[in-house]
């Protein structure tokens, strides 16, 4: 196919491209860079096309991939913002140390609270803790429904005493440790 044949032929289907153009981009503006950009290639590649073949097909599907590649290249270059002010935190990654130190020491104290309570209310409180239903731990410790839960309510209940003697205000506690 010669090159007046292939202009010739490219400008009559000038309408559909744009239109699958638009269609892509569904923005003007857009649907107009990426119809240019597909004519460059297009002419510009114009070798590659083999004579007797689908002609429009060829082009739409040098469009499709433009306009696919020109999406993951605008997706790929969203994925980073730097809003920092110098540059210096540009190259720093996004590795974060947190100290932990705080809630070690009051899990560590939490757990001697336990530890310290009768092993009639520990037992089914730890139990409960790990995640046993009440039934189950019932059943386990081979006594009655009522029973497990009062332990669980009296653990619970010495507990809260022990944190307010130790801490004070229990609820100022709890803050510190949500935060």
């Amino acid at each position: 196919m010669s090159t007046i044949e292939f202009t010739q032929n490219f400008i009559n289907l000038e309408s559909p491209l744009r239109s699958f153009a638009y269609k892509l981009t569904k923005n003007e503006e857009d649907a107009h860079d990426l119809y240019q950009e597909t004519a460059l290639r297009a002419v510009s590649n114009r070798e590659k096309f083999n004579p007797g073949t689908n002609l429009k097909a060829w082009l739409f599907t040098i469009m499709k991939n433009i306009f696919i590649n020109n999406y993951r290249k605008k997706v790929k270059k969203n994925t980073l913002i730097d809003s920092t002010e110098n540059m210096y935190f540009l190259n720093s990654g996004s590795v974060v140390i947190s100290n932990d130190a705080g809630s070690n020491i009051l899990m560590k104290e939490l757990s001697r609270m336990i530890e310290s309570l009768e092993d009639g209310i520990r037992i089914p409180f730890i139990m409960h803790f790990e995640g046993f239903k009440y039934q189950e731990i019932a059943e386990e410790l081979d006594l009655p429904l009522g029973t497990v839960k009062s332990r669980i309510f009296f653990a619970r209940k010495s507990l809260k005493e022990q944190i307010k003697e130790h801490y004070g205000d229990y609820d100022l506690v709890r803050t510190r440790m949500i935060a």
